[in-house]
């Protein structure tokens, strides 16, 4: 999810689930110690909150696991499945399958200076290294690592000849290979990724693995959230309303123009919380057209939602 999850995003999807566990975009350890941005800024709402970091120096992740669990991050994932090219370029991502020891190797390092998990997200292959045991293989180093749980996108990635967003949808899915995972390795935890669309497809899944991670689908269609805590955590409080939710995100975004933030970084993230409802389009279209706007504000929230007809509120 690179230029997607940040902050403003996370804020936004943990005031539709107190329970599931919110990831970072993938940050570079040269972002981090050597950028001029803060780019380990979150907001404390978002806990439980994950770093996933991309890099290949044992040295570099190290600092950057050292400086996340400073500044309170709950757990610290490193990224061996992105397949972009300015991700290989810098020699992090899905090319660093091929380079088992070198991802154990850091894994190790962050172990050894931080008290919080250290996971690893990964794919199934990589271009024509897609065999079980190639997989085995890279598991094999993270278990003798010491990485505390896996995150599976269950496709392989290719590195040549496909972009990042072909390879979220021509590498057919297979699922059975992570189910065989967890069946290998009983005693590490892992959770499966890629093409689930549905809160039903994720209880499917849980039956073999230990869990879900989710990411264009909420992003597309974020009030997904806001049935999670029910449906997978048995969190029976009720959930807000969509209308609520945005209520909820005015103060925050308040402050956040306040401190020079600009309004569409925000409301970009918001687009498909009425998917599906009437209005939805005219909600999409009015902050499209206004939050890029010089001085746009709170109030240009406020009238797109009001071109959402909210539901009357049942009290019997």
């Amino acid at each position: 999810m690179l230029d997607w999850t940040d902050r403003h995003c996370r804020y936004f999807h943990r005031l539709m689930s107190r329970h599931a566990q919110l990831y970072t975009e993938m940050v570079t350890t040269g972002a981090i110690l050597h950028g001029k941005g803060d780019y380990l800024a979150f907001s404390p709402e978002e806990h439980p909150l994950v770093l996933q970091l991309g890099g290949s120096d044992p040295a570099a992740l190290a600092r950057c696991a050292v400086l996340a669990e400073q500044r309170g991050y709950d757990e610290i994932n490193l990224n061996v499945g992105c397949p972009s090219d300015r991700v290989q370029n810098g020699l992090f991502g899905a090319c660093l399958m091929a380079e088992p020891q070198r991802v154990a190797a850091g894994v190790a390092a962050m172990k050894a200076e931080v008290a919080i998990p250290v996971t690893v997200k990964t794919r199934i292959g990589i271009d024509d290294q897609d065999s079980y045991d190639f997989l085995r293989t890279l598991v094999d180093a993270l278990v003798e690592a010491g990485v505390d749980a896996l995150i599976v996108h269950a496709r392989k990635a290719w590195l040549k000849g496909l972009s990042p967003r072909e390879n979220r949808e021509i590498p057919p899915l297979d699922y059975d290979r992570v189910y065989r995972l967890k069946q290998d390795y009983p005693g590490l935890t892992i959770a499966i990724n890629g093409g689930i669309k549905t809160l039903a497809e994720a209880r499917s899944h849980l039956q073999w693995v230990d869990g879900v991670m989710l990411g264009r689908e909420v992003y597309q269609n974020p009030y997904l959230l806001a049935q999670v805590d029910a449906e997978l955590f048995g969190d029976l409080r009720s959930a807000p309303s969509r209308h609520q939710v945005i209520r909820e995100l005015l103060p925050y975004i308040e402050r956040e123009l306040a401190a020079g933030t600009y309004l569409g970084n925000i409301t970009r993230h918001t687009l498909g919380i009425f998917q599906g409802l009437p209005g939805a389009r005219a909600w999409r279209r009015h902050l499209s057209e206004n939050a890029h706007k010089r001085g746009a504000g709170v109030e240009v929230v406020e009238a797109a939602m009001a071109r959402v007809p909210e539901p009357e509120l049942d009290y019997s």
